[in-house]
């Protein structure tokens, strides 16, 4: 477990805030933000070490030599900024995105092209399996974004399986696992749960997450490691498909109603842009520099 001050479990904090504002939005990855601030790896290495060998020590009462084994200090830093921002900013993420869709979006279209190019930077080697790798994320992040939500139940056993796959997507830089949630019909119920705490189905969904990212944080871990450009390609080309989704523009093609009798969009197309094409064009380019400078400064600090 590495040596850290108050001031580093300090900004790790704000880098799980940055994270859990990511995963509150419908298009942009936690993972993306992980990425770029420079705990992706660390934060997978961790989650993996949950194992057996781990869970040994805490059933014998050894929780100091568990807690070091899990890397347990790093952990709750992150999970702290990561719980306070998305109990927090809920309200606020779906306020903007009902009251302020083009500028909201345009600024998320800034951080996640900042972000494709900070991670495809990340490949050492190009070559064709590289190229293909690339081409096959961005193909896929696109039509999975041009697929349409369903209508799913909310039976316990749905939102658990919810939870499993949304937190796949959301350890993934470019795939948003709000987007995920979107598509299976659930986002809108999960963040109803978390505004009004219904901490029936939050420990359900919960279990789902646990469940989710302890399991798939090893195949992650594994391909970094063993097929790193390779990994890394397909990422960044899930995170150059993603920008479908998060174009500022778009129209409705239908609507549902929320248990509050609102109506919402379900489904949405991108148009060309026809309004607040300036402000929308600043908000991009305030949404790069962010990352850019965001990234700047965890390259430093890691030096």
């Amino acid at each position: 477990m590495e040596k850290r001050s108050l001031k580093d479990y300090f900004l790790l904090m704000i880098k799980g805030i940055a994270m859990g504002s990511a995963d509150v939005v419908p298009g942009v990855s936690g993972g993306t933000i992980a990425f770029i601030v420079g705990v992706y790896q660390e934060l997978l290495n961790s989650i993996k070490s949950v194992n057996l060998a781990s869970l040994k020590l805490f059933f014998a009462f050894r929780w100091r030599e568990f807690w070091k084994a899990i890397n347990g200090n790093f952990l709750l830093a992150l999970i702290i900024g990561i719980c306070a921002s998305i109990f927090s900013l809920a309200r606020l993420i779906t306020y903007l995105l009902e009251a302020h869709p083009v500028l909201v979006w345009a600024f998320f279209f800034g951080l996640v092209l900042a972000s494709t190019w900070i991670v495809v930077r990340d490949v050492k080697r190009w070559n064709w399996k590289t190229a293909l790798s690339f081409i096959i994320g961005a193909v896929s992040a696109f039509y999975i974004t041009m697929a349409t939500p369903a209508k799913t139940p909310d039976a316990g056993w749905f939102v658990f399986i919810s939870g499993v796959i949304a937190i796949c997507a959301m350890i993934l830089p470019g795939i948003s696992g709000s987007f995920i949630l979107v598509l299976m019909g659930k986002y809108f119920y999960i963040m109803d749960a978390v505004k009004s705490f219904k901490l029936s189905v939050l420990l359900i969904f919960t279990a789902g997450v646990i469940v989710g990212i302890t399991t798939f944080s090893r195949f992650l871990s594994f391909a970094l490691r063993r097929f790193h450009d390779v990994t890394i390609a397909v990422l960044s080309g899930f995170m150059l498909g993603s920008l479908n989704k998060v174009w500022p523009w778009k129209e409705t093609v239908t609507t549902y109603t929320d248990h509050h009798g609102v109506v919402k969009p379900l489904v949405e197309t991108n148009i060309l842009p026809d309004k607040l094409l300036w402000e929308a064009v600043a908000l991009t380019i305030i949404g790069f520099l962010l990352v850019y400078m965001l990234n700047r400064l965890s390259r430093k600090a890691r030096k």
